[in-house]
């Protein structure tokens, strides 16, 4: 309401009457306008307003608004080819029980006479007509004379969608006509299609790269799934699915399936369309350098062989490679599938990202651990081991200590009994032998060991038939100022230490020659008889090389295979 001091600026001036009585009678118009019975076959612009399971509602610009049935909108595989706020050229072709226009998305006009009906049958035009009843093979329409319309022509896909066509209006095309005999037969199907046809294409004109559209799984392919858009099929190619590999289609999708993918590419020449589901999510590969940091260890399931190493799913898209050479520090793997199985989870460790080659190299034997670190205190030098022969060579036998570490036993320590031409006189492969080890070279991988030196010898033999204390008699073999090295038996030595003695005026400095062939035969004699021999010097005097003497066993030591001896008497 005006304020009385404040005039409507409406009315105000002196043309306020006309100007206002202008504005009224452009509303007036404009209802009277909405309010307008529409001829049939007028044509319209529809804009859709809403969507029901049986029609399509549009704003045609009148007071009440126009509906199409679902069905005409609908693609063969019964996809509805529009939406809300789409905007459609219709026509008006009459009116429904509920008091709605009934429309048309092509303008057609029913023929008024015979001049008319010639005329669509001769340039192909659209007719409308209405389905008066079920016949043999078919319908009966009132085109403006009753016409044929063949059930195969009808564009019903099955028996009861034919009976529904009874009582409606519909489009159809003249494609016989006798009119002396008052006889024609129309098609629907054709002009159905022409319609799809053009609403296809406005859809295929819609489409954008980039956008994410909703479509239908029509058929599947090694190579890919072709999607149902409503505007016709687009390809998703099998790489485009999922960020995961997949070997197939078929193992994630099925015909039918709903889908919503992503328009990767549009070919207006050759109407492809190339499109992208794993496109709407993100890609995982852009965080791994983050999530997969170089020394890290992670779980993963070993998804595929190859011979020269095994894939290894860390998540759903990002693969690591660990190659064959990172399987084992100690054994040589010829293939991944002599050491895992496809479908096994493993520990692994990171060994290196490259994001941009999308590239994660992996490592299973950094997790296992190396066990030549510790093999320097597992064999120790002079230490027993026991093992299977895992092979020979010419050179030697290669003995299996446990954790992939292997020793080798040279030919030439395997017996003292013989001489070898191959380790096969002496072991077989897979037999067990004991063997102390000579020498541990953890840079270089390697542990020496021998078996000979585990057979009794002559010294052992002696040492465990004497005691400490007992007197024997030996050859001296080598005199020093302070030692003197005796043989005490064929290849057994003991060892002497000599008390010091100073030299007395006079003394005979030169030694006598010995006489070795009698005393080997007096040497022989006096070890059987245990006598001391005649030659032996006093308890703190000097021996000469060749002497037989008498000594005292002052030390004995198995493991060294040592005889300490001291001057008897």
């Amino acid at each position: 309401m005006s304020h009385p001091n404040h005039p409507d600026p409406v009315l105000a001036g002196p043309n306020a009457p006309e100007e206002a009585e202008t504005f009224a009678d452009l509303l007036s118009a404009f209802e009277e306008q909405r309010k307008k019975p529409a001829a049939q076959g007028e044509p319209l612009s529809g804009t859709v307003i809403a969507v029901s399971d049986e029609f399509v509602y549009f704003d045609i610009g009148r007071k009440m608004e126009g509906v199409i049935r679902c069905d005409d909108l609908r693609d063969p595989a019964g996809t509805l080819l529009v939406q809300r706020g789409d905007t459609l050229p219709v026509s008006i072709s009459g009116h429904n029980s509920e008091g709605y226009y009934t429309l048309s998305t092509i303008r057609v006009e029913r023929p008024r006479d015979y001049t008319e009906l010639e005329k669509a049958f001769t340039e192909k035009l659209v007719v409308a007509g209405t389905v008066i009843e079920q016949v043999k093979g078919g319908l009966r329409v009132d085109i403006g004379l009753r016409a044929f319309l063949p059930a195969s022509r009808s564009g019903a896909r099955e028996q009861a969608e034919l009976e529904k066509l009874v009582g409606q209006e519909i489009r159809c095309r003249i494609i016989q006509l006798d009119v002396a005999k008052e006889d024609a037969v129309v098609d629907r199907r054709a002009v159905l299609e022409e319609e799809e046809s053009v609403l296809k294409q406005r859809a295929f004109d819609a489409l954008e790269e980039g956008a994410v559209v909703r479509g239908t799984v029509r058929g599947l392919t090694d190579f890919g799934a072709f999607v149902d858009l409503g505007s016709g099929d687009g390809l998703l190619h099998v790489t485009d699915i999922a960020w995961t590999r997949i070997a197939k289609p078929a193992d994630v999708l099925s015909v039918g399936q709903s889908v919503e993918v992503k328009i990767l590419k549009v070919n207006r020449q050759s109407k492809k369309v190339s499109l992208g589901m794993k496109q709407l999510v993100p890609d995982p590969w852009s965080l791994a350098a983050e999530k997969y940091v170089t020394g890290a260890r992670v779980q993963g399931k070993v998804v595929r062989l190859a011979d020269f190493g095994a894939f290894v799913e860390l998540e759903a898209g990002v693969d690591g490679l660990i190659h064959v050479s990172e399987l084992s520090y100690t054994r040589k793997i010829r293939k991944p599938s002599d050491v895992l199985k496809a479908g096994e989870t493993v520990e692994v460790q990171v060994l290196g990202v490259n994001s941009g080659e999308r590239r994660i190299a992996l490592g299973l034997k950094q997790v296992l651990g190396d066990p030549w670190e510790e093999a320097g205190k597992r064999f120790p030098v002079g230490s027993v081991v026991e093992g299977p022969i895992g092979s020979l060579a010419n050179f030697g036998a290669f003995v299996d200590l446990g954790d992939g570490i292997e020793g080798m036993i040279h030919i030439g320590d395997i017996t003292a009994e013989k001489r070898l031409t191959h380790p096969k006189e002496a072991l077989t492969a897979g037999q067990t032998v004991r063997a102390q080890v000579l020498e541990v070279d953890v840079p270089k991988r390697r542990i020496r060991l021998g078996m000979k030196q585990l057979q009794p010898t002559s010294a052992d033999e002696y040492i465990a038939e004497h005691n400490v204390g007992d007197t024997v008699t030996g050859r001296v073999v080598e005199a020093g100022p302070k030692s003197a090295k005796v043989e005490l038996g064929e290849g057994v030595m003991g060892y002497c230490r000599l008390a010091e003695k100073s030299s007395q005026p006079g003394e005979a400095s030169a030694e006598p020659k010995a006489d070795l062939s009698s005393l080997t035969a007096m040497l022989s004699a006096r070890w059987k008889s245990g006598s001391p021999g005649a030659g032996a010097s006093a308890a703190g005097g000097r021996f000469r090389a060749g002497e037989i003497g008498s000594f005292r066993i002052s030390a004995l030591d198995p493991e060294k295979k040592r005889i300490d001896l001291e001057p008897a008497g």
